[in-house]
């Protein structure tokens, strides 16, 4: 009996004792945690668009209107010159030349054309062009597009801007029409008219990328208007015109580092071609004020190196000798702070300023030397031709 009661007996005790120890070691259930609410998220203010009024059916499906008052007034430019090049290169080593006692370099001439276009703009025979198409061109042979052909003079030229005023002896020629170029916007619709490569009369469009382009390296003399209208070479001195075909631009350079179109090109606008223009009809050439001095910007750097204090004005980098700016006693390193009680912020508006004013005119300079500031006085020179 006593060894069925200890059968029995010892697996109840060692269950409970089992029972025992899990409770005893058995992670306690935990209460609750409170869930906290998250941060409420910021509350961004949008414009929302208008409704989009219903766009006309019958929208500006075509620029013929516009290409057909313009074109006409847009010519095809040839011109042709005379090139003298030695018989041998070898020629054109002076050092060869002593070596062998040769004086008279024996040459061959030839004959070297080139391409570009032109505008209209008066029944008179004016023709708009740029100074590079026509520079040194021995004959310049004009071409409309109603087939007629015509020699041309060059009534004037002016390199800083890039433009030339020619003239041609025809009767009942068309004539463009012009506008204002500062009424133009960024985003307009513009056609560029002109004959690239010798293709012939073409007509790419575009918009207006960009106005007031300046201190880009190409003229000395900037406010272009940028486009994307394909120009290519033979487009020059051709016409930028806007949707109703009035000129607003001569189209004169690409920016390109392959040499075609990239997407990039300017044309100076019309309110500087007739300012140029006038000035050519005027006196056979465009007169401008010079004081003989070259600038740069202002740079903290510079400030520093030269003991100034702000960033207004700028530096003087070089100076002509005997130049009105030298004569006046200006010295390199001297800051330009004003003209004529104007506040000089950038070498761009020195060369506009000064070029605005007529030779024998004095113009007050302000400028600071180091910790001095100084009053000078110049007399207003004509800028010399390029």
């Amino acid at each position: 009996m006593k060894r069925l009661l200890r059968f029995l007996l010892w697996p109840a005790i060692g269950g409970l004792v089992a029972a025992l120890v899990i409770i005893r070691f058995m992670p306690q259930p935990q209460p609750p945690v409170a869930l906290t609410a998250p941060p409420p998220a910021p509350v961004v203010e949008m414009t929302p668009a208008p409704a989009a009024p219903a766009m006309p059916a019958s929208g500006p499906v075509s620029y013929a209107a516009a290409v057909e008052a313009a074109a006409p007034a847009v010519v095809n430019i040839y011109t042709s010159k005379t090139i003298e090049t030695p018989v041998n290169p070898l020629f054109a080593d002076p050092r060869f030349r002593q070596f062998f006692g040769i004086d008279r370099v024996p040459t061959r001439k030839r004959m070297a054309s080139s391409l570009g276009s032109g505008v209209i703009i008066s029944a008179q025979g004016y023709v708009l062009t740029n100074h590079h198409v026509v520079a040194d061109a021995d004959e310049i042979v004009v071409a409309l597009r109603d087939g007629r052909e015509a020699r041309a003079k060059v009534v004037g030229s002016d390199p800083d801007t890039d433009l030339a005023v020619l003239k041609v002896a025809l009767d009942n020629l068309p004539v463009i029409s012009l506008r204002d170029s500062r009424t133009l916007h960024i985003g307009d619709v513009v056609l560029a008219i002109g004959n690239p490569f010798g293709v012939g009369q073409t007509v790419t469009i575009g918009i207006v990328s960009a106005v007031g382009r300046s201190e880009l390296g190409i003229n000395t003399f900037e406010d272009f208007i940028q486009t994307d209208a394909a120009i290519n070479p033979g487009n020059s001195g051709g016409a930028l015109v806007d949707a109703n075909g009035q000129l607003v631009g001569v189209n004169s350079a690409i920016f390109s580092q392959s040499g075609g179109y990239q997407g990039i090109g300017f044309a100076i606008p019309t309110q500087l071609t007739q300012q140029v223009l006038n000035a050519i009809l005027a006196n056979g050439r465009v007169i401008r004020g010079w004081l003989g001095v070259e600038s740069q910007a202002l740079t903290p750097q510079l400030a520093q190196a030269l003991g100034h204090e702000g960033s207004d004005g700028v530096v003087v980098s070089g100076l002509v000798r005997n130049g009105p700016a030298h004569a006046a006693g200006m010295l390199p390193g001297d800051i330009i702070a004003e003209i004529d009680g104007k506040p000089v912020t950038s070498p761009r508006q020195v060369i506009d300023q000064v070029a605005a004013l007529q030779p024998g005119a004095r113009v007050r300079l302000r400028v600071q030397r180091g910790e001095k500031s100084l009053d000078l006085e110049a007399t207003v020179a004509e800028r010399p031709a390029r």
